[in-house]
């Protein structure tokens, strides 16, 4: 005898949903898309504040690079001054009681002044007598031919060089040995 069993999975089922309960019930992604609007809000809201925080910081970065050049260039300023004050010593001095030697040793001492000023602010003065010619801190205007110099030495200095921590501010101009 064979039983037959109904199931009642197989059976269609058919619900009927009205449209005023679909309003009152959120559905599933409705709390999540709510939540995520929320967390998006949230992110802007940060992210406007970080962007406002590194504005303000820039801002006062600039404020504080302003500063320290204006301090710094104070700075050097006020060692100048002396080397202004010398000058003006210099020129005061009447015709009648200056002799070439102490114009001369009073301009020597303010240029010593103005040298150490500079120095004390990073200033390195290039003046290559003797040495080999380096073109990244050198201009050759011309080439001497010299059996008494190795070739390509730097004969004459025309004019001093400088650097100022390391970035050349200005090469020294030279007159290089050549072939005798």
């Amino acid at each position: 005898m064979s039983e037959k069993t109904e199931n009642p999975f197989e059976e269609p089922v058919e619900i009927e949903i009205d449209s005023a309960d679909q309003a009152d019930d959120p559905e599933p992604g409705d709390s999540a898309l709510e939540k995520a609007e929320e967390e998006l809000a949230r992110h802007r809201e940060a992210m406007l504040r970080m962007q406002a925080e590194m504005d303000n910081l820039r801002k006062r970065l600039m404020r504080d690079l302003d500063r320290s050049r204006k301090l710094a260039l104070e700075r050097v300023m006020k060692d100048l001054l002396q080397v202004w004050d010398s000058l003006e010593r210099g020129l005061g001095v009447s015709g009648e009681s200056a002799t070439v030697e102490s114009l001369q040793e009073g301009q020597q001492l303010t240029l010593k002044m103005f040298q150490k000023v500079l120095q004390d602010h990073g200033l390195e003065i290039i003046d290559p007598t003797g040495q080999p010619f380096d073109p990244e801190y050198h201009e050759a205007v011309t080439v001497l031919p010299s059996a008494e110099v190795e070739e390509n030495t730097v004969i004459e200095v025309l004019q001093k060089g400088f650097r100022l921590h390391d970035r050349l501010i200005r090469p020294a101009m030279v007159i290089v040995s050549g072939k005798a």
